[in-house]
């Protein structure tokens, strides 16, 4: 199968990376995970970048076709809460305490 690396440059949204790619996909778990499913995808292709200098532009498409069908399994599989890919996730609220800094003396 051969992809046009142009065309795929162009992509922005969820759906336009899962036809071009012919994958299949849930539009309510793309709905729900969108951003998420995007964010995990930019992760695995920045891998990708990284560890497979030397691929061909068709080898490096198979690989990113392979990263979105991973990172939408991701989602199948486990939360936003669980992957904690954007900094809310990661911070502590302002107004919240903890069970364990509640300390007795």
């Amino acid at each position: 199968m051969t992809w046009d690396y142009e065309k795929f440059k162009k992509l922005g949204d969820a759906e336009e990376y899962f036809e071009f790619f012919q994958l299949p996909y849930d539009q309510k778990v793309v709905n729900v995970n969108r951003l998420h499913i995007l964010k995990k995808f930019s992760q695995f292709i920045q891998q990708i970048d990284e560890n497979y200098t030397d691929l061909s532009i068709s080898d490096r498409l198979i690989k990113y076709r392979e990263a979105l069908e991973q990172a939408y399994q991701v989602f199948l599989e486990s939360t936003p809460q669980e992957q904690k890919l954007f900094k809310v996730f990661n911070e502590k609220p302002k107004n919240v305490i903890t069970l364990t800094e509640i300390t007795s003396d």
